[in-house]
């Protein structure tokens, strides 16, 4: 009989894979098989075969059988899906938890599976959970009354001393009568501030716990131990931190801190600017350059840390969920977001936390001056863009013929100083044929292309560093962008101009036999001979497409 030849073929299957629901497939062959002679009223017989034949042709059942009754997540591709529920419907963040175990075992058929396939369980503030699922389960979970939305996992990327007393929020030794909103505020005394990011370096003076008080007792937040961190890595000042790590990739991981420590700085930068206690005297790298008092706009606030950004491998979507989920639980005061996945990616755990009196402020993003750019523009939280403030770095070139013009750079570095003159090339867009077409050997090289494709800053000072250029004038729409220019001042002087200084210098190269070029060093200014404030050429820019008619100011 047929049906015998799959049954003994399907039994030899479930013994050595061990497939747990074997005895109902069996029940159901032998009753469809019975059934289907018994309609025909005749006998299936097989035709003769060798003992070889037979082993084949059970060999092939079996794996026909397996193909058919594996499990989706065994024989077919699966990632990372966000499953949205909504409000919780449960005060017991363990009872929410289960419900969503329910739900994923009606998709696999096995308890088993359902806990290995999820990620992350969202249960303090919102429900939802995090899984591994082929794209057929996610479709069929998006049919369930329960389930809200299922989207993929999505990537978001993470988006100084001076700037708090620009914006009048310094700190004042005046009396209590002109006491400005800083003070009155008291300075963020004991308001718990909840980052999420790339983490944090503990070390760092900003945070500092000399001087505080007790953590505050609201708190329920805990200090994760891991790689390079133990307990005692958290204080006063920084009083809780968590990492995750669920989907992150071995690889990135292998790579990367497995604890609240922060590796690329953005974290640790992102804390400082807004909880940092003063830390006295600094100055860029130490060059004196916007030396004054570093310190964050509440400096005396607290910091509950989330780590969610990974270095190579972004800030994925599923963990900025749970560690909003959990910033909620913990009992921050506000969230702060650095980050974003471009335009139209926004996060909707956001408004649960602001339906709970939480104050939700994220970046508008780095991807200006194209109009509606900004990420992060959902109507409840507060989308901050990047601007100037009253701080430059003016640096003087001086031409051979005694013309002296400004641009804006870092360079302070005394074994690249020069007071002498270097020759001046012009390389237009200071691509490779450009730079090998001329001889900038030694030389300053100026990167002016109008109408042209030009490189990118950072691809012009490594190309002109190769070639054995001498220094490099860079001209660009905006030229207050310093971002890229420390990784210049090591080899030679980078300054950045605009445009129209762009082109008084490549008129006088153009007229001139042997034109030459001298550029001093940088110096500080600040106060009101610089304009500010300005919206940063980098920074987003609106309106957003997908809610255009609401204006943030």
């Amino acid at each position: 009989m047929v049906w015998l030849t799959c049954v003994t073929a399907l039994l030899t299957c479930c013994e050595l894979f061990a497939y747990p629901h074997c005895s109902a497939w069996l029940l159901y062959i032998y009753l469809r098989t019975q059934a289907h002679a018994d309609m025909h009223h005749q006998r299936i017989e097989l035709a003769p075969f060798s003992k070889s034949d037979m082993d084949l042709r059970t060999a092939f059942s079996c794996a026909l059988l397996l193909v058919t009754l594996l499990p989706p997540s065994v024989n077919a591709s699966s990632k990372m899906y966000i499953v949205y529920i909504g409000e919780r419907k449960h005060d017991d963040p363990s009872v929410v938890t289960s419900s969503h175990h329910d739900i994923l075992t009606s998709i696999f058929g096995s308890k088993d599976e359902a806990l290995e396939s999820i990620v992350y369980s969202y249960k303090h503030g919102f429900s939802g959970f995090a899984a591994m699922l082929t794209e057929s389960q996610a479709e069929t979970l998006a049919k369930f009354p329960e389930v809200t939305s299922v989207k993929p996992n999505t990537y978001h990327e993470p988006h100084t001393t001076r700037s708090w007393d620009f914006l009048s929020l310094g700190v004042s030794q005046q009396p209590p009568e002109q006491h400005g909103l800083l003070q009155k505020a008291n300075y963020g005394e004991d308001v718990i501030i909840g980052v999420i990011d790339s983490g944090i370096w503990p070390e760092s003076l900003s945070f500092d716990d000399t001087g505080y008080g007790p953590v505050p007792t609201r708190w329920k937040g805990v200090c994760q131990v891991g790689q390079a961190w133990n307990t005692t890595s958290c204080n006063r000042k920084i009083i809780g931190a968590r990492w995750y790590s669920g989907g992150v990739t071995d690889e990135v991981l292998k790579d990367n801190y497995l604890s609240p420590r922060d590796l690329s700085g953005h974290g640790t930068h992102v804390a400082s600017t807004i909880a940092g206690g003063e830390v006295w005297n600094v100055s860029y790298k130490g060059s004196g350059l916007g030396a004054g008092v570093a310190r964050g706009g509440a400096p005396h606030s607290r910091l509950g840390v989330y780590k969610v950004c990974w270095e190579g491998g972004s800030c994925q979507e599923a963990a900025i969920l749970a560690a909003i989920d959990d910033a909620i639980n913990d009992g921050v005061d506000v969230l702060s977001l650095s980050l974003g996945g471009g335009a139209g990616e926004e996060i909707f755990g956001s408004l649960h936390a602001v339906l709970r009196g939480i104050p939700v402020v994220f970046s508008g993003g780095n991807d200006g001056p194209m109009p509606s750019t900004v990420n992060n523009a959902v109507p409840w939280v507060t989308t901050v863009a990047a601007s100037t403030m009253d701080r430059s770095f003016p640096t003087l070139m001086t031409l051979g013929n005694k013309e002296k013009l400004v641009g804006q750079s870092l360079h302070y570095n005394t074994s690249v100083i020069s007071s002498d003159f270097k020759g001046l090339v012009h390389a237009r867009s200071c691509d490779v044929q450009a730079l090998a077409s001329s001889n900038v050997t030694g030389k300053t090289v100026l990167c002016y292309a109008p109408g042209e494709a030009q490189v990118a800053l950072i691809d012009a000072m490594r190309l002109t560093v190769e070639a054995g250029a001498n220094g490099l004038i860079f001209a660009q729409n905006a030229a207050n962008n310093l971002d890229n220019l420390g990784a210049c001042g090591r080899f030679m002087p980078c300054v950045l101009v605009d445009f129209e200084i762009a082109q008084r210098i490549a008129s006088y190269w153009k007229r001139t036999g042997n034109p030459v070029v001298m550029v001093s060093p940088t110096v500080t200014v600040v106060g009101n001979g610089v304009l500010a404030p300005r919206v940063a050429s980098f920074s987003s820019r609106g309106p957003s497409a997908e809610f255009p008619y609401i204006l943030k100011v």
